[in-house]
């Protein structure tokens, strides 16, 4: 609930005692003090109709400009309180979500003004930037942490369902001012760095493991997204803290733009793309999202309505259909360059897995596959894939690099190189092992197949007992 303590002058006495009975809202007059001719009115109100009433009582005649304060009220009486909520209080259907004025509050608290917004956007950047190059998952996470991106996010779905069009707009350029301001602040991070010798400029950033892991748009990262943009709307139409959901929000937008920035000052046009790909994604389907959780919690969407009631021909309606069809390429191009990275990247590892399931390649066990970005040869003809397999004899192996690149160039249709790294171990079998190899304790191998012959899944890497060396063997595309 909400209080509302509004100046009266004496001469409006019977107009806002009339708006407020035809509104059937409760309302107390006290005496003011006695240097002013009039009264105060008390207005206990639900906290989604403050503006309502307000509207209602300029509209009679009170001037817009009188005493006015608004303070939370932990306990109210009002007789008819849920009458007034459901007459006057735009909000979801049923009682699951915040009204529209809160929302609306709630994510103006989020942006902060623009040149702390930008301040901000900048040194996420810059300390993503860093913990990408020193490969430390900690330091990407305090990037996340200062990232300022989960107002402006989020403002363009709350926008849209509460029909407020200015909010729409400021939250659209707000996100492509940061998104740019960030990814210009990686490139003079990364091209300081490397000019000054503090990290080699002839690092392969692309055998980076975070760089390479927030380079190229998969599944994995798409529903990391798509939980942001449900976490994000939930928190801002409910009382959970919205700053938790910012940091999600933030992991799918700082390392991406801090990648790409990382590309272009290496000169790594297949980083750039990916990682620009992987931005617009993670940008596209967070509002997306965000939009469809606020329909699904009962907001009722009205852009269509308004659109077609408000359509007229105008300056300001053209602005606003073109950042709608901007949006829309957007949404398009993201969608392309997603879709055919996710096939291709699917397609490989169904290769891998056959090629290493042939009686040859028993011994060997898939720690990971690690595919560059596929950009349908935009940039560049060939496409890398990495292999990462375990094993624990010195077999050399040699065919593997050759076996695997013929079944990837021919299910993929693309160029590729293949790397296949080796990394050996020593293996100590367990007290009271069986000849087969099994626990001779653990039920589970009788009856998981996949568990067969050792402890532990054969798709994961075995420990590492003395690591030695890793091995690289390179199969060049022909």
């Amino acid at each position: 609930m909400r209080l509302i303590q509004v100046f009266v002058p004496s001469d409006d006495h019977d107009l806002v005692r009339e708006t407020l009975a035809e509104m059937e809202v409760e309302f107390v007059f006290s005496d003011a003090d006695d240097h002013r001719d009039g009264s105060l009115a008390n207005i206990p109100v639900p906290a989604g109709a403050v503006d309502t009433v307000l509207e209602h009582l300029y509209d009679a005649g009170l001037a817009d400009d009188t005493y006015t304060v608004v303070t939370e009220v932990d306990r109210a009486t009002v007789p008819n309180a849920e009458e007034l909520t459901d007459r006057y209080v735009e909000g979801p259907k049923g009682k699951r979500g915040a009204s529209h004025a809160e929302i609306r509050e709630r994510a103006k608290d989020l942006t902060p003004d623009t040149a702390t917004y930008l301040a901000f956007a900048i040194a996420s950047a810059i300390v993503a930037v860093a913990g990408l190059l020193l490969d430390s998952a900690i330091v990407i996470v305090g990037a996340m942490v200062i990232a300022p991106f989960a107002g402006s996010t989020l403002s363009a779905s709350a926008g849209a369902v509460i029909s407020d069009r200015e909010m729409v707009v400021d939250s659209a350029t707000s996100q492509v001012t940061g998104l740019v301001v960030a990814y210009i602040g990686a490139i003079v991070m990364s091209v300081f760095l490397q000019q000054t010798g503090f990290v080699p400029s002839t690092l392969a950033v692309g055998r980076v493991g975070q760089v390479s892991g927030f380079a190229t748009p998969n599944l994995l990262t798409l529903i990391i997204a798509i939980a942001a943009g449900f976490a994000g709307a939930l928190a801002l139409a409910t009382d959970l803290p919205v700053s938790l959901a910012g940091v999600a929000v933030a992991a799918a937008i700082v390392p991406a733009a801090a990648a790409a920035g990382i590309g272009t000052a290496w000169g790594e046009p297949l980083i750039v793309a990916g990682g620009i790909v992987l931005l617009l994604m993670n940008i596209v389907f967070i509002n997306l999202t965000a939009y469809l959780t606020l329909i699904a919690l009962g907001y009722r969407s009205s852009v269509i309505r308004n659109v077609r009631e408000n359509a007229t021909v105008s300056l300001r309606t053209g602005a606003y259909a073109i950042i709608v069809l901007l949006f829309l390429i957007v949404v398009v191009v993201t969608a392309f360059g997603t879709y055919q990275h996710l096939v291709f990247e699917q397609q490989v590892n169904s290769e891998v897995q056959d090629v290493l399931e042939e009686p040859e390649y028993s011994t060997l066990e898939l720690a990971g596959v690690g595919t560059e970005y596929n950009d349908g040869s935009a940039f560049s003809d060939e496409v890398s894939v990495t292999v990462t397999v375990g094993r624990t004899s010195g077999l050399e192996d040699e065919k593997l690099a050759a076996d695997l690149q013929t079944a990837i160039d021919a299910q993929t249709s693309r160029s590729v190189h293949v790397d296949v790294q080796f990394v050996d171990y020593q293996r100590a079998a367990p007290t009271g092992a069986t000849d087969s190899g099994r626990s001779a304790w653990w039920p589970l191998d009788e009856w998981l197949p996949g568990w067969a012959g050792s402890s532990v899944p054969q798709s994961v890497p075995q420990a590492v007992a003395l690591p030695a060396d890793l091995v690289a063997e390179r199969a060049d595309p022909t």
